[in-house]
């Protein structure tokens, strides 16, 4: 069955080879926001009012996987889901200053599971903006901070299925608050962005009871070559195969004061509220379908990480403290075929090695571009090795294939 499942994936990338030819238009309407790097190919669909005082412009894209899991000392299974489904609008009301930009989500695997009393999480971007020139953005409501490159950039522009074990643990993902970007960036000199918020730290949707912490966080990016062509920093992999090399280096930090969950934005809750500090660091290369990633990404808090239920001291909880880096090799053929390699390797802090293992990934995947990265068809094996406390270790592997369509 697993050779089956392995020559039905090959079958799909290849299959997907046929020439497809597509126009696009000069004319792109993207909105090109520095804290909404959607990637977009094409226009969407587009209106504007005939006295141009309004503008609407609908996306939409979805993610439908098959994966073969296998888990140490458990039988092999099938998945199959849609990973992805999401609706994004945007535009301008009044005067192209003024923006917003609306982004829902249907998928379970982005909703999340349905708790009774809990918030049901379909809006993850509601932003107004106010866009005096090109140099400046400045957002009210709930989006992504500025945080790790791979996070930020839309899980849209992603080269394998799915972000980093170390993203999934370490990132600061959304929030509401307010943010200001500065962004410099020129095609071929030094250029610089400079990105700040301060939010309420208690991730998207939440309606808990108000407290006195908010998250404050800065980001610095440099670009020693200039900028990437079409926003190339906003996504994985060479698509562009760019003709000169291009660079990107950047950190960001963040301390989220009085954060009431195990991962400050994100993760279940905490029996006591802890300060966390994150610290973010990426580098990115490109040239000519070459295509390399690194980054580091740090948790600590301010007090023991593990917190004890006051009415039952039997139960906790852990703030996720820690560090990890990750490796990120690619290159896309001139028929649009990418060969990409992947090395995570991930180190608990010391206040819960009890609780949770080391990690070692590995991935190799293949895509294939159909419509970059719009339109594309992927196949991934993952290996994993977890060490725990006592000694001993699991080793998990995963085969997936998965298509991705958008506009």
């Amino acid at each position: 069955m697993r050779l089956l499942f392995l020559s039905i994936c090959l079958f799909f990338i290849s299959f997907s080879n046929a020439q497809i030819t597509i126009n696009q238009s000069k004319n792109d309407n993207d909105l090109k926001l520095s804290a909404l790097p959607y990637y977009s190919f094409g226009k969407g669909l587009g209106l504007t009012s005939p006295d141009s005082l309004f503008q609407l412009n609908i996306r939409f894209r979805m993610q439908n996987r098959v994966t073969y899991i296998e888990n140490d000392g458990e039988n092999g299974a099938y998945d199959g889901q849609i990973r992805r489904l999401r609706l994004r609008f945007d535009g301008y009301v009044g005067n192209p200053k003024f923006l917003y930009a609306i982004q829902l989500s249907f998928a379970p695997g982005d909703v999340g599971e349905i708790q009774e009393g809990e918030n049901l999480n379909i809006i993850r971007d509601a932003v107004v903006f106010y866009r005096p020139n090109n140099h400046w953005n400045i957002s009210f409501g709930q989006t992504k901070l500025p945080g790790n490159r791979q996070r930020v950039n839309s899980s849209g522009g992603l080269q394998l299925t799915d972000r980093t074990i170390n993203n999934a643990k370490f990132t600061i993902d959304r929030d509401f608050g307010f943010q200001v970007h500065n962004m410099n960036e020129f095609k071929d000199k030094f250029s610089y962005n400079f990105k700040t918020a301060i939010s309420s730290g208690e991730g998207r949707n939440s309606t808990d009871n108000p407290d006195d912490g908010v998250a404050v966080t800065g980001k610095v990016e440099l670009f020693p070559f200039g900028a990437f062509s079409k926003d190339g920093t906003y996504f994985e992999g060479d698509v562009i195969r760019e003709k000169k090399p291009k660079l990107m280096i950047s950190g960001a930090f963040q301390q989220n004061n009085h954060a009431r969950r195990t991962q400050g934005q994100l993760g279940n809750d905490l029996f006591e509220q802890r300060s966390m500090k994150s610290v973010l660091l990426d580098a990115m290369f490109k040239y000519n379908g070459w295509a390399a990633m690194t980054s580091y990404m740090s948790r600590t808090t301010n007090d023991n990480a593990i917190t004890v239920n006051p009415l039952d001291i039997s139960e906790s909880n852990y703030a996720f403290v820690g560090n990890g880096f990750d490796y990120q090799l690619s290159y896309n053929t001139k028929t649009n075929y990418e060969f990409i390699g992947r090395y995570s390797i991930q180190k608990v802090g010391e206040d819960i090695k009890m609780f949770s293992p080391n990690t070692k990934q590995f991935s190799l995947g293949l895509t294939r571009y159909i419509w970059e990265h719009s339109f594309k068809v992927q196949g991934e094996i993952n290996y994993d090795i977890l060490d725990f406390y006592d000694g001993t270790s699991k080793n998990n592997w995963y085969l997936r294939f998965q298509v991705e369509i958008g506009i």
